[in-house]
C-alpha cells in the first residue's frame, strides 16, 4: 500500500461516488469529468490494492466493509474543511470562515435575524450553516459551533446554556376556533394532531408528560420544518416553538402545557483562540439568551 501518494482528491473522489452511486452524478458533484472520476477511483482503489465499488443495475454499489471506509473519508473529509477554514484568514481577524451546525428549526427560524445582526457588524465573516438534527463531533471537526439541545458529554469543548426552548401545541386561527376549549384526550380523538413518521421522540415526550399519544393522526412527517408549515396552512395541530408559534400568528392550545428543553452554543476550546469563531460564538450566545 503506497498510500503516502495519495492525495485528498481521491477520497474527494470515492466519498461523491459512495453518495450517488454514479461516476456521472459524482462528476456533477465535483465540477469534474466522468472520466476524470473514474481515473480517481482506479488510482485509489491501485493504491490499496483492493476494489472499492461493484457494479450493479442501479449504479454502482461499495463493496463489503464500505462503511468503515466511508466514516473515516469523512473523517479526512472535515479536516479538509476545517484546514481551509482556519486558513482562511489570521488568528486575529474576525473574517473568514465560521461552521455552524444546528437543527433545521434552528436555522430557518431562529438563526437568520442573529447572523443578519453578526454580518452586519463584521462584513468580512463567512458563515457555513450546517442543518441537522443529529449532534455534530465538534472533536472531529465536522463544525466550529454547535447549538445544541442537549449538553455536551465531550471533553474540550467549551458551551454556554442559553435560553431554554419551551414547545406548545399551535394551530392556525381557523382551526384553533373548533379545537378552543378541548383538553388533550379530547384533541387527540379529533385525529387532527400533526405527528411523526418513524421517529418516536413526539410520542415519548407526550407519555413522559402522561399523555397518550393520539392513535390517528392527519399528517405525519419526521421534519420538523415541515410540521410546522402543516401547522401554518391549518392541515392540523401541533407542537412548535411557544416563540414562533407567537410570530406566526397561530392560536395556542393548551397554554399550560409547556415543556421545556435546554439549549447549549458549544464550541471546541481550539477554536476560542480564533478572533472570527469567538466572536460569532458569543454572538450567537448573547442572540439566544
Amino acid at each position: 500500500m503506497k498510500l503516502a501518494a495519495a492525495n485528498w482528491e481521491l477520497f474527494a473522489a470515492y466519498l461523491a461516488v459512495c453518495r450517488t452511486s454514479s461516476l456521472s452524478a459524482a462528476a456533477r458533484q465535483l465540477g469534474l469529468s466522468q472520466p476524470t472520476v473514474r481515473r480517481q477511483i482506479e488510482a485509489l482503489e491501485t493504491l490499496i490494492d483492493a476494489t472499492l465499488f461493484a457494479r450493479s443495475a442501479t449504479g454502482l454499489i461499495p463493496v463489503a466493509g464500505h462503511t468503515a471506509l466511508m466514516a473515516q473519508a469523512e473523517t479526512m473529509e472535515a479536516a479538509a474543511q476545517a484546514f481551509a477554514r482556519l486558513a482562511s484568514a489570521a488568528a486575529d481577524s474576525v473574517a473568514g470562515a465560521v461552521r455552524i451546525s444546528c437543527s433545521r428549526v434552528y436555522g430557518v427560524e431562529i438563526l437568520p435575524p442573529i447572523l443578519a445582526d453578526l454580518l452586519a457588524r463584521w462584513p468580512t465573516l463567512e458563515i457555513e450553516l450546517v442543518l441537522t438534527n443529529d449532534i455534530t463531533n465538534l472533536l472531529r471537526r465536522d463544525a466550529d459551533i454547535a447549538v445544541r439541545l442537549t449538553p455536551p458529554q465531550q471533553e474540550a469543548l467549551i458551551a454556554r446554556k442559553v435560553a431554554q426552548m419551551r414547545v406548545g401545541l399551535f394551530a392556525a386561527p381557523t382551526l384553533a376556533q373548533r379545537l378552543q376549549g378541548l383538553d388533550f384526550p379530547a384533541l387527540a380523538a379529533t385525529g387532527l394532531m400533526i405527528g411523526q413518521d418513524r421517529d418516536e421522540t413526539l410520542a415519548a415526550g407526550l407519555r413522559q408528560h402522561g399523555l397518550a399519544p393520539p392513535q390517528r393522526t392527519v399528517f405525519r412527517s419526521d421534519d420538523d420544518l415541515a410540521q410546522l408549515a402543516a401547522i401554518r396552512q391549518g392541515l392540523g395541530f401541533g407542537i412548535c416553538q411557544v416563540g414562533i408559534g407567537e410570530r406566526s400568528g397561530l392560536i395556542r392550545l393548551l397554554p399550560d402545557l409547556t415543556p421545556t428543553f435546554e439549549a447549549w452554543v458549544v464550541m471546541h476550546e481550539d477554536q476560542s483562540r480564533l478572533a472570527r469563531t469567538r466572536t460569532v460564538f458569543d454572538a450567537l450566545v448573547a442572540g439566544l439568551t
